[in-house]
């Protein structure tokens, strides 16, 4: 009878340990208030999974040779951007690149040391995370357990530490403007914003929802002041090349005629090169940029403010209460992402480490701003990483990324554009 007694007793201990356990992680994945538990559990082992990416998948050599090649004609003194070159071309990316690469180049030994730079990427990889995961807390209508969406991908721990491309710095820089605007802080995001741009020119993408957002919280004349700031910073940060051959440094920084080689393109791989490289193609998708855009600011972006036209007169008026009524966090990043989004969409060209600019908003969008069911959400997320793990892009993964990537936005559509109407239960669901 006792031994019965004590195989009972040891039992109950262990249903009662494995009730626990499964009210744990279940927490842990849908409760809100340990959203930063589960945050910090995979901080800890994507720190552990990148330093065993470096140690033990082999680096691959694509623009860092051509970044260091670069950035040693401005540490030698050329402040011609014609004549600051590497291996790849010329030097197309704004100051902000020179003076980040530079400083990387004294870092890894003239950019020799290239183990050394994939743990500052590394570091770079988890402080992008880190903001990232503040800006999804922000919301309070993302469920913990999304956070595993956004470290999982193959490709973009490729694209930090195996490939270390300047698109991370810019992207880091963008999502900490973001996490500021979410906090209100005007200044500060247009401070971090100009410095993302001086990086590279997609954040330009952001900036239809950015300018809105400032003119919604700020009205007209603070949200000139706070862009002319944007501008003086990038004369400022631009001011060794500006004060020297002012021509060149535009006509390199900010190409917006740059063609791509389509070679290396992951989406339009369905059309010929010819049509990909020709001026109609660019008009044509930069109309429907501009018309994407327009229906979104029309019809979506500002019905809170009961149309765009009565929004621009308040704030003209300089009637802020009534503009910023609608400028909450959740449709703070909800614009901010969709304007990207819109903008990838209807890029003539989007190479491998393009990806970054846009994967840490998918979760988001498809959770928060769809009405689809998890699993289309879940499929979603798998078809696009797929289709940009595929290399060399192919006909079939360009038409899935064009489809996957209209589903998502019809769907923005169709769904909460505004990031204030649709609550997900996920329980219920």
């Amino acid at each position: 009878m006792e031994l019965q007694n004590q195989e009972i007793s040891r039992i109950e201990v262990s249903t009662s340990l494995y009730r626990k356990l499964i009210i744990i992680v279940n927490k842990l994945l849908y409760d809100p208030s340990f959203f930063w538990y589960t945050a910090s559990c995979i901080l800890i082992g994507e720190a552990l999974l990148n330093i065993l990416i470096i140690k033990y998948v082999s680096y691959t050599e694509i623009d860092w040779k051509a970044y260091m090649q670069e950035v040693s004609g401005f540490l030698s003194g050329e402040r011609d951007y014609m004549k600051l070159r590497g291996d790849t071309g010329p030097l197309v990316y704004p100051a902000g690149f020179v003076y980040i690469y530079s400083a990387l180049y004294y870092f890894t030994s003239e950019g020799v040391n290239i183990q050394r730079g994939q743990y500052i990427f590394a570091i770079l990889y988890l402080w992008t995370h880190f903001v990232v995961f503040k800006i999804y807390q922000s919301s309070r209508k993302i469920p913990p357990y999304i956070l595993i969406f956004l470290s999982i991908s193959k490709r973009i721990h490729s694209i930090y530490v195996l490939r270390l491309f300047n698109d991370c710095f810019a992207m880091v820089f963008l999502y900490s403007c973001i996490w500021a605007m979410v906090n209100r802080k005007w200044k500060l995001s247009c401070i971090l914003y100009s410095i993302s741009l001086s990086i590279k020119m997609n954040v330009l993408l952001f900036f239809p929802a950015f300018g809105l957002i400032l003119f919604k919280s700020l009205g007209i004349w603070k949200t000139l002041f706070n862009l002319l700031l944007t501008i003086f910073i990038q004369i400022v940060l631009a001011l060794p090349f500006l004060s020297e051959y002012p021509k060149s440094y535009f006509a390199r920084a900010f190409e917006f005629s740059r063609v791509f080689i389509y070679k290396w393109t992951v989406n339009w791989k369905f059309l010929d090169e010819e049509i990909f490289i020709s001026k109609r193609f660019a008009s044509i998708l930069l109309f429907g940029h501009i018309f994407i855009l327009m229906g979104f600011l029309f019809k979506r972006w500002c019905r809170s403010d009961n149309g765009v036209f009565n929004l621009f007169y308040n704030g003209l008026c300089g009637n802020i209460k009534e503009t910023s009524k609608s400028v909450t966090a959740d449709h703070i990043i909800t614009l901010m992402f969709t304007s990207n989004f819109i903008g990838i969409i209807v890029s003539r060209t989007l190479h491998y480490q393009f990806y970054s600019w846009y994967f840490h908003s998918l979760p988001f969008l498809l959770w928060h701003c769809t009405k689809l069911p998890i699993f289309l959400r879940c499929l979603t997320l798998i078809m696009i990483e797929y289709c940009w793990n595929v290399y060399p892009s192919t006909m079939e993964s360009s038409s899935t990324l064009l489809l996957f990537h209209l589903i998502v936005l019809i769907n923005l559509w169709i769904g909460d554009a505004e990031g204030e109407r649709v609550k997900f239960n996920e329980k219920q669901e």
